[in-house]
């Protein structure tokens, strides 16, 4: 018979949760083992066994913060019209998570010098789990003739951009008031508006910059 798991799964989302809270509250540098295993009720024994070290710890929230929005992008439902479904990634899907997880989006997206460089080889899979389920919902776009003359990726990537940039105002408390959501939705329908147009042709002689 093996050895029991002192520290296992559920002690594991435990410390992120703790962990979490913790950036929430102080910011990334706020971040310390000590307050995370007495918040928890364990030892930083629990912390470096399970992520290693506080770097670890880092990337596993990272991780968490791809996880659940790739697992968020998956699970909406598709309709007929693949517009109005991208409108709603952007909106039920990513500001909601930014919203609930702030601290999550802060050091995923806004913070990343926060997580040490040699951690992200391994987030890069979550990480393009979830894209990949972005870039999924914008070729049915381009199936549908959404796209014109856009390339799938380019798309994907200035619709992120276009999220995570009114994320971030939001977080940041820029945007009205009771207003934030219709506003999500007026830019990235805009935007999705924008994709069934053709890019301009630089003009002649342009630099195209």
């Amino acid at each position: 018979m093996g050895r029991p798991r002192v520290h296992d799964e559920k002690t594991a989302e435990a410390l992120l949760d703790a962990a979490e809270r913790m950036i929430e509250a102080d910011g990334p540098d706020g971040l310390t083992l000590r307050r995370i295993a007495e918040q928890t009720q364990t030892t930083t024994r629990a912390v470096y066994s399970l992520f290693g070290s506080k770097d670890g710890l880092a990337g596993a929230l990272a991780h968490r913060a791809f996880v659940m929005l790739g697992a968020g992008i998956r699970a909406l439902p598709a309709s007929q019209d693949p517009g109005a479904d991208l409108v709603e990634a952007g909106v039920v899907v990513f500001r909601r998570f930014a919203v609930d997880h702030p601290s999550l989006f802060n050091l995923a997206f806004q913070h990343r010098d926060a997580i040490p460089s040699q951690a992200w080889p391994d987030l890069r899979p979550s990480q393009q789990a979830a894209l990949a389920g972005l870039n999924q919902r914008i070729a049915r776009l381009g199936e549908a003739g959404g796209l014109a003359d856009h390339a799938t990726s380019e798309a994907t990537i200035g619709f992120h951009a276009l999220c995570e940039g009114l994320a971030a105002l939001e977080l940041r408390g820029v945007l009205p008031a009771g207003e934030e959501e219709r506003i999500w939705r007026h830019a990235l329908t805009a935007l999705v508006s924008g994709l069934t147009h053709r890019a301009p042709a630089p003009a002649p002689g342009g630099s195209g910059r």
